[in-house]
Order: structure tokens, then C-alpha cells, then sequence
């Protein structure tokens, strides 16, 4: 399907307008014919030929006309709005809808910015083309067409001279569309790269306030700012060529009526009526040409935004939900990962990667940067599908799942905390909006939220500022954790959830999870060791593989990476404490 046609599918939803308006902008242009017209007989009959009493009538005419014409214009306006308007939601909806199904995989090629500037900018150049362009283009060419063949009616070879300017306003269209198309998607590619800058500065600011980099990013900006404007400046130097010349054969046009119309009336071949007639129907043959190159611009920046937005609705994701995908509405929380690898970009992630784990366990997850340990948990809820192997929750491959179910059934406290520019109640029910506020409280309390909410100005009706400013790393970690207990899933993610809080507050979240032991599978990704030391299973990754696993006193006594990082997060400590230690562990 062509970027044409699928515009065509959004427009047909309101043709009616579209008719509608068409015939009326037909009936305005057949009406701009009778005041020419009657004007020549105002001078002929009534000025020349002495017939006062036609006068008023004339003048009514000409009255009425004009009045018509005010109406119409003002009715066809709002019918032509309407359909745009009305194109232009159906048309942002879909693909707003589509980049909400679109994987991760998308988002990481993809800046903000760019996708923005299809929802914004590229937009307004479909509604100008439904709204103004369509009916402007249509009235002109059928206000040319109508006052040329008045002007065949009146004189034919008036108006085969005048005639003499069409081959070459055809010629120099011809070469306007074929020059002026490509830099117009210049002009769009730059925009959407100056758009993207600035929405990556803006929400970066307090990193180059903090390095005090501000004459770097306006130094940046210049350059980016730079060639937009020389983008801008390319596209005008198309129709700068271009223009003029519609400008000279608009005015010949003149000329010629002046000079030969002029010949004409004293040869006697036409009367000095059917000259000011022609002069009437000439601004009708000038317009159009004068404001083609404008029009021509127009319907090319109209149809570089469409290919835009085209574009990005055409990429399909990677990770689809199957047609007949398996629908659980809870899950009980098994998970099993049997020989996984996942290579992106040419670059093997993890590899090799099986693990079993119950349901109601807790995993705990820990390793060097860049280990893949969160990769596992973006496989596990299916934003990447694996290169090799099998990713099994109740012993159902996820591919075969309905992917919102799938997902529906999994809480995430992510690494990168993001929050809504919403009250902090608002965040914390996101999945569950609807839900009462008791439980939105509870899953504040079981995430030690609840206290430092309570002492905000406005408690849980206080407005989060733009992900999250105004409150501590700490702070938005327990809000993002309360928002996953909120959602009382089957299996829990916490990935680094707890980095930014103080060991005191970390000991009660832990003991609050070990409340939802057998209510959900937990996996906890994590650098200190207290947050994952009682887990029933610890993988411990390096370079993309699991290295080590087992309990933390099976790990202690492997003596390996594991027991190295406790050591150098604990100090040395004696190992007849180590082994009570391992001992009260494995009691409980």
C-alpha cells in the first residue's frame, strides 16, 4: 500500500464533506463568473448605451452574488475544517496506536524527538492540505477553466493570445514539483533532528546544569539549528527560481489585454463592455498562476510529512502477540528458561542461560555491569524474544501467550524509575487505576512509601513533576515498587529497586516481601548482597552466562565470585559466624 492510499483510507470516512464541500466550491466559482459579466453591461447598456432603469437590478444582481458567495465561503470553510480535523484524529489515534505496539527494539533506534515531530508538525501538514490546500487548488483551476472559456465566448482570439502562457506555466510546474519534492524532505529530516535535540536538552537539563555545559549544548544546537535553517533556505531557492516566473506570465496576461484587447476595441472587434468583462475574468486566469509555485510547495511538504508518518506506522515490531495466543487470567508464577541465548546488534547478550524456578520462590539475580541480568527479566516479559531457546512460565512457551496477558500477570520495578506527570496516587495506580484508595495506601506502606507521602504538602494528591523531579532516587524507587505490588502479580520483578534506599529501609521492604512468598514468584535483580542473601536461588552472571547459583551459604562455600562480593561488602568475618549463619539459613 502506498502512502497515498493509506491517507486516501482515512479521508474516505468523511467524503461526504468532502463532496459537499466541492459542489459548493464549484457553485462559488460559477458564481465569480456573473459579476465580470454583468459589469459589461453595466458599461455597454447603461453607461454607453444610456438604459438607467437596468441599474438597480444589475447592482441587486451583483449585490445578491456577493452575499452568496460570503455564505458559501463561510459554510465550506467549516465543512472542509471538519474533515480535516476529523482526518487528522483518526490518522494521529492510529498511529499513536501503533508506536504503543511497536517492541523496544524500535524505541532504541528512535529518538523522541523524531517521533514527536510525526505526531505535531507532520500532522499540521495533512490538515493543511485537507483544510485549505485541496479547495484552494480546486477553486483556482475551475475559476481558470471558467473564466477562459468566457473569454472563448466573448473572443476567440482574445483568448487564444492569452492562451500563449499555458505551455509554459505547464513547463515550469513540471520542473518545480520534480526539484522542490526532495528538498521538502530535507527540510522535514532536519526538523525532526532539530526537534529531537531540543526534547533530549530539555529533559536533560540538570545533567548539563550539573557539568556546567551549557555553552557545549548551545554550541550543539547552533549546528543543528544551522542546518535546518540551510535546509530551509534549499527548499526557498527551489521555488525562488520558480516563482518569479509565474509572477511574469501572471502580468503578460495583462499585457495582452491591454495592448491587443485594447486594439480590438478600437478596430471595433469587441466593445469597450466585453473588455471590461475580459478584465473582469482576467484576476481569475492571474491568480492561479501567481500562486501555483505556493500551491506546488504545499502539496510536496504535504506529501514529504505523509511518507513520514508512513514510515514509522509501517515498521512492525519484532515481538508480536500470536493470533491464537494462550489467555491466563493469573497465572501461578513457574518460570523456566531452557538453553536461552539473545544476540542483538551482532553482539551476543547471554548465552546458554537455563534455570527452573516454582512458583512462590525467589530468585535473586546479581553480577557484574553489563551481565545480562537485566536482559533475562526483558526476555521473561517478552519485550526481546530469545535468539535460541525457550522462555517457559507454567510450562507455556511466553511466545505463545497473549502477550498483554502475559504481561498483565507480571509486575516490573524497573532499573530507570519513570514517573507520570500525575499526583503520586495517580502513579502508584497506574495498572490499576480504578482501584480504591486503601489498597493504593496499603502498597505504599508494604513499599515504606507511605510515611514520606504523608508528609508532602499534599500527601498523595501531590503532582509528580516530569519522571519524577522533585522527589529523591529513594523516593521514586518506593513509588515504582508500590505501583508493582499494586498490581498483585503472579511474578514480581525488582530490578535494582532498592539501590537508592538506606539499609534500614531496605530490611523492611525485604520483609514485606517475604510476606508475598506464596502469593508470587520474585525475582530480584540486585548489586548489594542483603537484598538477595535469603533468595531460594542465586544466579550470579558474568559476561552473559550464569557462572554460579545456588543458596548463599551453597555460594559461600564455592568460595567464587559470590563470596569474594560479600566480602568486600561485609569485610572479613570468621567462618564459624559464616557457618551459624548458614545454618539459621537453612532452618528457615
Amino acid at each position: 500500500m502506498s502512502a497515498f492510499k493509506w491517507f486516501l483510507g482515512f479521508l474516505k470516512k468523511y467524503k461526504w464533506y468532502m463532496v459537499l464541500g466541492l459542489l459548493m466550491t464549484t457553485l462559488i466559482s460559477m458564481l465569480a463568473l456573473i459579476s465580470p459579466y454583468v459589469s459589461g453591461i453595466i458599461v455597454d447598456r447603461v453607461i454607453i448605451g444610456g438604459e438607467l432603469s437596468l441599474l438597480p437590478k444589475l447592482i441587486a444582481i451583483l449585490l445578491g452574488v456577493t452575499a452568496v458567495r460570503g455564505v458559501l465561503r463561510f459554510f465550506y470553510q467549516i465543512v472542509f475544517e471538519i474533515a480535516s480535523q476529523g482526518t487528522l484524529y483518526e490518522m494521529r489515534d492510529k498511529v499513536y496506536r501503533k508506536l504503543l505496539q511497536e517492541d523496544f527494539a524500535f524505541y532504541n533506534r528512535k529518538r523522541t524527538g523524531d517521533l514527536m515531530s510525526r505526531q505535531t508538525g507532520d500532522m499540521d501538514a495533512i490538515r493543511h492540505f485537507i483544510a485549505f490546500v485541496i479547495y484552494t487548488v480546486y477553486e483556482n483551476t475551475l475559476l481558470f477553466l471558467f473564466a477562459l472559456t468566457m473569454i472563448f465566448t466573448v473572443n476567440h482570439k482574445l483568448a487564444l493570445c492569452m492562451m500563449l502562457v499555458l505551455p509554459f506555466t505547464a513547463l515550469n510546474t513540471y520542473f518545480q514539483s520534480k526539484n522542490v519534492r526532495p528538498a521538502f524532505r530535507r527540510n522535514r529530516e532536519r526538523f525532526s533532528s532539530l526537534n529531537a535535540f531540543v526534547q533530549e536538552n530539555i529533559s536533560g537539563n540538570r545533567v548539563v546544569k550539573a557539568f556546567a555545559k551549557e555553552q557545549y549544548e548551545i554550541e550543539k544546537f547552533n549546528k543543528e539549528n544551522d542546518a535546518f535553517k540551510a535546509a530551509q533556505l534549499n527548499a526557498s531557492r527551489v521555488w525562488m527560481k520558480y516563482l518569479p516566473v509565474y509572477e511574469v506570465l501572471s502580468n503578460a496576461l495583462t499585457i495582452v489585454l491591454m495592448l491587443y484587447g485594447g486594439y480590438m476595441v478600437i478596430q471595433g472587434e469587441i466593445t469597450l463592455g466585453q473588455m471590461v468583462t475580459v478584465n473582469g475574468y482576467l484576476w481569475m486566469l492571474m491568480v492561479p498562476l501567481r500562486f501555483c509555485g505556493w500551491w506546488i510547495n504545499d502539496i510536496q511538504n504535504f506529501f514529504a510529512s505523509l511518507e513520514k508518518i508512513y514510515q514509522t506506522y509501517t515498521e512492525e515490531p519484532n515481538v508480536k502477540t500470536p493470533d491464537n495466543g494462550k489467555v491466563r487470567k493469573h497465572l501461578q508464577g513457574a518460570v523456566e528458561f531452557r538453553d536461552v541465548s539473545y544476540r542483538a546488534d551482532d553482539a551476543d547478550i547471554i548465552h546458554d542461560i537455563s534455570f527452573k524456578v516454582e512458583p512462590g520462590q525467589t530468585v535473586g539475580i546479581i553480577g557484574t555491569t553489563g551481565a545480562g541480568k537485566s536482559t533475562i527479566m526483558n526476555l521473561l516479559c517478552r519485550f526481546y524474544d530469545t535468539t535460541e531457546g525457550e522462555v517457559l512460565v507454567d510450562g507455556l512457551n511466553v511466545k505463545d501467550y497473549n502477550l498483554y496477558d502475559l504481561r498483565d500477570n507480571i509486575g516490573m520495578a524497573m532499573q530507570d524509575v519513570f514517573l507520570f506527570s500525575d499526583t503520586i496516587e495517580g502513579n502508584i495506580a497506574y495498572a490499576r487505576p480504578d482501584c480504591p484508595f486503601e489498597e493504593v495506601r496499603q502498597a505504599a506502606i508494604k513499599a515504606d512509601a507511605n510515611h514520606f507521602i504523608k508528609n508532602l504538602p499534599d500527601g498523595y494528591d501531590t503532582i509528580v513533576g516530569e519522571r519524577g523531579v522533585g522527589l529523591s532516587g529513594g523516593q521514586k524507587q518506593r513509588i515504582s515498587l508500590a505501583r508493582a505490588l499494586l498490581k498483585d502479580p503472579a511474578i514480581l520483578i525488582l530490578d535494582d529497586t532498592t539501590s537508592a534506599v538506606d539499609m534500614e529501609t531496605e530490611s523492611y521492604i525485604q520483609n514485606q516481601l517475604k510476606k508475598l512468598n506464596k502469593e508470587c514468584t520474585i525475582f530480584i535483580i540486585a548489586y548489594r548482597i542483603s537484598s538477595i542473601k535469603e533468595a531460594d536461588l542465586i544466579l550470579v552472571m558474568d559476561n552473559g552466562r550464569i557462572i554460579e547459583r545456588g543458596t548463599h551459604k551453597e555460594l559461600m562455600e564455592q568460595n567464587g565470585y559470590y563470596a569474594e562480593a560479600f566480602r568486600n561488602q561485609y569485610g572479613e568475618i570468621p567462618a564459624e559466624i559464616l557457618a551459624k549463619e548458614g545454618e539459621v539459613n537453612g532452618q528457615k
